[in-house]
């Protein structure tokens, strides 16, 4: 696959990002509705067991082979189940994280071994006249056919198909379908659910239980057995086992029951241990014949009912799904994602393979969140277990507005599931001896399980991170009953956190400021008034305000039950406002730029071009303090900040800010490329906004960032929408309004997607010439684009002409950290001489 030119983060127009060449055409086809691999291959297997892995955001399944082996990385995921573990600190200290939490791997039921005449079938070394592999996004089935001629002549087609149901929660389905074609000879299929977590592998080997590629520094591994065997027992064909963890208590049971079918004779036997519950059905086979085994799995986890009550849950869980039959689960599993594609698609006119790219992304975004209800979603989704599985600020800033968007429902979940971590968010507060909440950093549990607090707990901007989604939501849907509930106790502890841990500056203006903490960017931590972080904080203390002091006046029921629940004071409302107008924004006179702290600007400038491949990211081969001291960005920061708070700052602040921080900014999160291409679209590098765009939208389909093999980049799949919707589309929803200035990248045709607010849905088509609003549902609303406000009725669609889209600066920013940092930039520097001095290497005068 192709990794580009230049580190993964970043991006140069005069090497554009070959789109055509990051899949392998050969062996990756375009198509515009599926992931279709034609060849297969050993050499990238925990790559392409990420691309191919199913989800609907509880249960998740990586795309394994059928027959276990080979395997990079094996994993069966349900979300929020997870162990327990003592963080061991080398030097501990009050108020540090004390207990781990690891995503467990649940018992794996995609095993079916095929045995023709004794030898089984492992597709890396048999004799295969066709291969093909096919993830279709509309039917969220994961289908391969072989043809294969065995050791001994026979030839077989062997298709076996696979899906994680969004329609019922917690069943996967599957079939392995064999038909001989030449000869005579006895089949034996054996299909398995297999403890990997404890136990061995498919062929009895301890050390590949969860694949030979599984890399320890990636997920916490255990010392201890982790799922204590509680219940193992078959009924009628029908397989059960459950289990305890054994330090979270968190308890699983799953259960798998087959249907076979056959035009010969059948011999069917199922058995279970404690780490195992295997069914082998034995046949002999003559050509034209056909042998269908269709296995039905079902999981059920809980923070402590028993096994056996969610044995009986999985139960209910197969009996429903076998009534309604295999076919009609994949109908419905059609229906599904037909209203998710109606409400969630992004056409992309005349670009397939961006077409591909863009609808493999979304996708991923509905195994994420599909029917995630009450849990969160990780940063890898239910596809990998990297990050141990935890939930960070990833599912508000880059995930919930793709849910707000297109279906409000899953955002409000989502913010339940914060709403419900906020009894231990205040103890962690209160741990920090601060007044409020403080949501961790990365959980599970909603414990902090950062151990490095530096990059993790000092990352105060998560508390604004849940505010700012949980705002977006109710401008988005006008959800009252939310706001007036969960919503506003959020908004009360997440300010009182910000205005005691900030202070007023007891010399010079009276500004208040928040010291010791860390901003996005983790290159650099423990800082003084952070500029994003005090934006946020800011924005968190007025919507506080607001909130509280609309339903004192709107609902004073409401209200009342507020101040009784949190304890709220009517001068508390003051407080904020007053820390809210005085928070202290840094900005440099001298070179026309916002500092992304107090110090930052001081420190020297990182040698990102001289720096050499092999040290990327920089993370992995230099000392944490040897980062620390240069001005050198992980990921957008105050980049990201203008985009969140960008009403606050001129179109040529945002223009300055950009050109100094982007040449700094290394792109070691895969995080930072969808902001950094938002940013460049807007102030007007349109060519820097498309390769931003494309490291986005390939971050792992090209496997960028070198550890697709970790699961997929959730984050990223939710930029991708943003970058599309909010970049080149120019969408901002401010104070009530929509407004719309658009940045289509010069060459594209147009694109088009929908959007749900305030109970309409609107079909928004974008050209280089015209943006068009079409009234789906609901009643007529107004839109703004540009300067000019529209009204978008039931009868037409309502059709802008643009004069243009906004302002065209070929190539990269200017590097003005190198050429304006002694003497400093004078503010009225032109653009023109800007990239003259950096091509000299002189300053301009």
């Amino acid at each position: 696959m192709n990794r580009g030119p230049g580190s993964p983060g970043e991006a140069d127009p005069a090497h554009p990002f070959d789109v055509d060449a990051a899949l392998d055409p050969g062996r990756f086809p375009v198509d515009e509705w599926a992931l279709v691999e034609s060849e297969y291959s050993v050499h990238d297997l925990g790559t392409t067991e990420t691309l191919f892995a199913l989800g609907n955001g509880y249960l998740g399944l990586r795309g394994n082979a059928e027959e276990g082996r080979d395997a990079h990385t094996h994993g069966t995921f349900v979300n929020g189940f997870h162990e327990t573990w003592s963080i061991q600190h080398a030097e501990d200290a009050f108020g540090f994280a004390k207990v781990g939490q690891t995503l467990v791997h649940v018992p794996d039921p995609k095993l079916i071994k095929l045995y023709v005449n004794d030898e089984p079938l492992l597709v890396g070394e048999a004799d295969c006249e066709e291969y093909s592999r096919r993830l279709d996004f509309r039917t969220g089935t994961l289908e391969r056919t072989l043809l294969w001629r065995t050791p001994a002549g026979e030839r077989l087609q062997v298709r076996s198909t696979r899906q994680v149901s969004f329609t019922e929660r917690h069943l996967t389905l599957m079939t392995l379908e064999v038909t001989l074609l030449e000869g005579v000879a006895p089949v034996t299929v054996s299909s398995q659910l297999l403890n990997r977590q404890d136990g061995q592998d498919e062929y009895h080997v301890a050390d590949a239980a969860l694949g030979e590629g599984d890399d320890p520094r990636q997920a916490q591994p255990m010392d201890h057995r982790v799922l204590l065997p509680r219940l193992s027992r078959v009924r009628n064909g029908r397989a059960t086992l459950g289990y305890c963890c054994a330090n979270s208590q968190m308890t699983v049971a799953c259960a798998v029951e087959h249907l076979v079918e056959a035009d010969c004779e059948l011999e069917v036997k199922t058995e279970v241990d404690d780490d195992t519950a295997k069914s082998v059905v034995h046949t002999r086979m003559v050509a034209g014949q056909t042998l269908k085994i269709t296995k039905f799995a079902a999981f059920h986890t809980s923070r402590g009912v028993p096994p056996d009550e969610l044995a009986d849950r999985c139960d209910d869980t197969l009996d429903r799904a076998i009534k309604r039959g295999a076919d009609a689960l994949t109908l419905d599993q059609r229906h599904w994602l037909d209203d998710f594609w109606e409400r969630s698609d992004v056409v992309v006119a005349d670009r397939p393979r961006t077409q591909q790219a863009v609808r493999w992304n979304l996708f991923q975004l509905a195994q994420a969140t599909g029917r995630v209800e009450d849990h969160g979603v990780a940063a890898k989704g239910v596809t990998g277990d990297g990050y141990g599985g935890h939930y960070f600020w990833d599912t508000e800033i880059y995930v919930m507005p793709f849910c707000t968007y297109t279906n409000p429902r899953q955002a409000r979940n989502l913010l339940r599931f914060r709403y419900l971590m906020l009894p231990k968010a205040r103890e962690r507060a209160a741990e920090l001896s601060q007044r409020g909440a403080l949501f961790p950093w990365r959980t599970i549990n909603g414990d902090e399980a950062s151990a490095f607090y530096a990059a993790g707990t000092a990352q105060y901007h998560i508390n604004a991170d849940v505010t700012h989604a949980l705002s977006q939501y109710i401008e988005a849907t006008g959800d009252w009953s939310f706001l007036r509930s969960e919503g506003a106790e959020l908004l009360v502890e997440t300010a009182r956190l910000y205005a005691d841990l900030g202070f007023y500056k007891p010399n010079g203006p009276s500004t208040f400021h928040i010291f010791g903490v860390t901003g996005p960017d983790e290159y650099t931590t423990v800082v003084n008034d952070n500029l994003f972080t005090n934006l946020m904080a800011r924005f968190n203390l007025r919507r506080a305000a607001e909130a509280c002091e609309v339903l004192r006046s709107a609902d004073p029921e409401a209200y009342d039950r507020l101040k009784r629940v949190v304890g709220l004071r009517d001068e508390e409302m003051a407080e904020w406002r007053a820390a809210e107008r005085a928070m202290f924004i840094p900005y440099d006179t001298e070179l026309a730029v916002h500092p992304q702290d107090d110090a930052f600007l001081d420190k020297e400038v990182w040698d990102l071009p001289d720096t050499p491949e092999e040290k990327r990211p920089l993370l992995l081969h230099y000392h944490p303090l040897v980062i620390y001291r240069h001005q050198v960005l992980k990921q957008a920061d105050v980049v990201l900040a203008m985009f969140l708070q960008g009403e606050y700052f001129s179109r040529d602040e945002k223009r300055r800010n950009f050109e100094y921080y982007d040449p700094i900014t290394t792109g070691d999160s895969s995080l930072s490329a969808c902001a950094q291409a938002i940013l460049a679209a807007e102030v007007g590098y349109s060519e820097l906004a498309v390769e931003y765009f494309y490291r986005a939208l390939f971050v792992d389909l090209a496997d960028l960032q070198g550890n697709t093999v970790d699961g997929v980049h959730v984050a990223s799949t939710g930029g991708v929408w943003t970058t599309l919707v909010q970049g080149f589309a120019g969408m901002r929803d401010l104070w009530g309004t929509m407004r719309f200035d658009p940045r289509l990248p010069e060459g594209w045709a147009g694109i088009s997607f929908r959007l749900h607010r305030l109970g309409c849905r609107l079909l928004v088509e974008l050209t280089p010439e015209t943006i068009s609003f079409t009234l789906l549902d609901g009643e007529p609303v107004h839109v703004e684009v540009g300067d000019s406000r529209f009204r978008v009725g039931d009868d037409q669609p309502t059709v802008v002409t643009l004069a243009d889209q906004g302002p065209r600066i070929p190539g990269v920013a200017p590097r003005m950290a190198e050429v304006g940092v002694v003497p400093h930039v004078a503010h009225d520097t032109d653009i023109t001489d800007l990239h003259g001095a950096a091509s000299a290497g002189t300053t301009p005068g």
